[in-house]
């Protein structure tokens, strides 16, 4: 097989899911890009289980409200009671955050993780109730390969969104267009393609939406709207659904769609001829998001020289990418937290309802010695002894919310992550791969770019006292490279 084969199909690796783990590096010798995507595809089949991490204590408040008496009842906690409920919440976004990120590192469901990640940044919302972001998050789960159009009108009904952008506050006389903004502006049209007029009589199409404290939809019909609204073009006493069915009929929905899926998952500069094609395409199925990933990842021109390792890696795919290719236990996961806190992306925690920006937004000056150090980190040679700037734009005024060092961020041992690596599953790979040629091997494995590295460099600080520490010093010396930011 071609060294240029096996390079793609590491991009479709890195595209298509979080980057190759290491009982599949056999599979880049062996199998197509064509097959390795149908692999992928198949191993993203099957519904998603729920990850529920909530605390019993919460279980017992939240999901045992069945009526106004206790619904009173809870109004009537005390002071303590409802800073525990805080500290509870907190812990319980801190271990969903955990178990998500495990699920990127160790799924064989790879695709549909990937694209669950790119929902939950074009969906981005922020909810400290765990179960409203449980919810939520199986949501994009389900449909992150299945129909926008379905996905649309569930995640619009979710307690989390309804809660995030105030329409449990939209009512008949009283409309507060937030949500009418965003799903025009972030989830369906782009901004500039809807008139003010059609926000305003959208959001009274969603008066009457809300939520009860278990998080299910309900519609308050003695709140709700039920004048001639007017919503591009299409008048009648429309209805929220009526509105979100208005908003997919427009093609500009699926180019927009189209336009976020092609800078995340193919390049960041857009080819307008290939995102009109692929629009068409994704119009004309009714929203099926599988085809149209489909359509990218077996296209001839993903796998363009010009595509391959011109991403920056965000800080989340960056961290599941290096446990995935040296699978390890991470007994400090405060540290994995902390991590993509200085890094600048935390699950849950977008910095707005646009979701994180992503590009050349994940690099400056200190993320990038961040990122650097994160190899020497997992190798127990650096400290992680600085905490994460108060950046209050970043945090929403939550900081006391978000992982903070303690201790040094080290474990008994002195270790800053205490990880354990599982090094024979990695070196499996390259048994048969002669002395002289393992830093090539290695370097082609870890590296997307055109651009290399240069080996007498890299060779300066490798460790030639015997095959095994070669390996793993090389693997950590290029893991520390500008180079492995890109994918």
């Amino acid at each position: 097989m071609s060294l240029l084969n096996q390079q793609k199909n590491q991009h479709l690796f890195w595209r298509a899911g979080f980057g190759p783990a290491a009982e599949q590096l056999k599979d880049i010798a062996i199998a197509t890009p064509h097959q390795l995507y149908k692999a992928l595809e198949k191993a993203s089949s099957k519904k998603p289980r729920f990850i529920n991490v909530a605390d019993n204590y919460l279980q017992g408040l939240y999901m045992g409200i069945e009526d106004a008496g206790r619904q009173q009842k809870r109004k009537e906690l005390t002071a303590d009671e409802r800073k525990m409920i805080q500290k509870k919440q907190r812990e319980s976004i801190r271990n969903l955050n955990l178990a998500w990120l495990g699920e990127m590192i160790k799924s064989s469901a790879q695709l549909r993780e990937k694209m669950a990640f790119f929902w939950h940044g074009h969906f981005a919302c922020r909810n400290l109730n765990i179960f409203y972001q449980q919810q939520l998050l199986d949501i994009i789960r389900r449909h992150a390969l299945g129909n926008f159009r379905d996905m649309l009108h569930e995640v619009s009904k979710s307690a989390a969104m309804i809660n995030f952008l105030n329409n449990n506050q939209n009512r008949k006389d009283h409309p507060n267009e937030n949500f009418a903004r965003e799903v025009m502006e972030l989830f369906t049209l782009g901004r500039g393609n809807y008139a003010e007029h059609d926000i305003k009589d959208a959001a009274r199409a969603f008066t009457g939406w809300g939520a009860n404290v278990q998080g299910e939809f309900i519609f308050r019909r003695f709140q709700h709207d039920a004048g001639s609204k007017t919503v591009l073009g299409n008048t009648g006493n429309l209805q929220g659904d009526e509105v979100l069915d208005i908003l997919l009929e427009q093609k500009q929905t699926a180019k927009f769609i189209t336009q976020k899926v092609y800078r995340f998952f193919v390049n960041e500069v857009p080819d307008e001829t290939k995102i009109e094609w692929l629009a068409d395409r994704f119009y004309q199925s009714n929203y099926e998001i599988s085809k149209l990933m489909e359509d990218i990842f077996t296209s001839d021109w993903f796998y363009d020289l010009k595509n391959i390792g011109s991403i920056i890696k965000s800080p989340v795919e960056l961290l599941a990418g290096i446990q995935r290719i040296l699978p390890m236990e991470v007994q400090n996961d405060e540290a994995l937290l902390l991590l993509q806190r200085l890094l600048g992306q935390v699950l849950f925690y977008p910095p707005n309802v646009a979701g994180w920006p992503g590009g050349k937004s994940w690099i400056d000056s200190s993320s990038l010695v961040m990122r650097m150090r994160i190899p020497m980190l997992i190798n127990d040679v650096d400290e992680l002894n600085i905490n994460p700037k108060d950046d209050d734009d970043q945090m929403m005024g939550r900081n006391e919310n978000t992982p903070k060092l303690k201790n040094n961020g080290m474990g008994k041992s002195g270790r800053p992550i205490q990880a354990d690596i599982n090094w024979p599953a990695y070196m499996a790979y390259f048994e048969s791969i002669p002395k002289e040629k393992l830093q090539e091997a290695i370097t082609v494995l870890l590296l997307q770019t055109k651009t290399g590295v240069n080996p007498e460099l890299i060779r300066k600080y490798m460790d030639s006292s015997g095959r095994e520490n070669f390996i793993k010093s090389a693997t950590f010396q290029l893991m520390s490279t500008p180079e492995y930011q890109m994918c």
